[in-house]
């Protein structure tokens, strides 16, 4: 079984933050699946499954994400685990994809990488640094800007692409098929 994860924070008030683009991106990709959902209090998330996948919206908050995905996992047999998240390393509208490696201060990846190890794929969404320099909390909590906002959709438009290839190959052959510096230039 392969357990996807897509993360972000629960409350309504974080919806359209920036560290919530795992959630948006699990959100359209099922919107198409019709899964069945899965109610079960340990898994401290939404669980959603379609044929032999799963699909976990941490509802942890994003610092104890990794309790969510361990609790699904020592219940299914879950063989592969594909996180998709946000990135500040990476300029907006960006997409890489790739196996294990740091979490470069995401505290997400943190809490994944003390629970399961780091061995797993990630689809990495850039967000860009905030311009100014502000308190990078701040930041990733904030909406996206007037403009990002324009690209939005095409964004996970391609993640979700993105996540469809990388569910029946390797990270490496999904990198070399799907990475993309800039999707909203014109």
């Amino acid at each position: 079984m392969i357990l996807v994860v897509g993360l972000g924070n629960p409350e309504p008030a974080y919806k359209d933050n920036r560290h919530n683009i795992g959630f948006m991106v699990i959100d359209s990709f099922i919107s198409n699946l019709n899964p069945s959902k899965i109610n079960k209090s340990s898994f401290n998330g939404e669980l959603y499954k379609s044929s032999k996948i799963l699909f976990l919206k941490p509802l942890t908050y994003m610092n104890n994400s990794g309790l969510s995905i361990v609790n699904v996992m020592n219940y299914f047999d879950v063989k592969r685990v594909i996180v998709i998240h946000d990135d500040l390393e990476l300029p907006f509208g960006t997409i890489r994809i790739k196996h294990s490696g740091g979490n470069g201060g995401h505290n997400g990846l943190k809490s994944i990488d003390a629970h399961i190890s780091r061995d797993y794929d990630r689809i990495r969404v850039g967000i860009s640094k905030p311009e100014n320099k502000q308190d990078i909390a701040n930041y990733v909590l904030s909406n996206f800007s007037k403009e990002q906002k324009e690209c939005l959709s095409k964004i996970i438009s391609y993640a979700c692409e993105t996540l469809k290839y990388l569910l029946d190959h390797t990270a490496v052959q999904t990198a070399s098929r799907y990475n993309k510096k800039n999707l909203c230039e014109k």
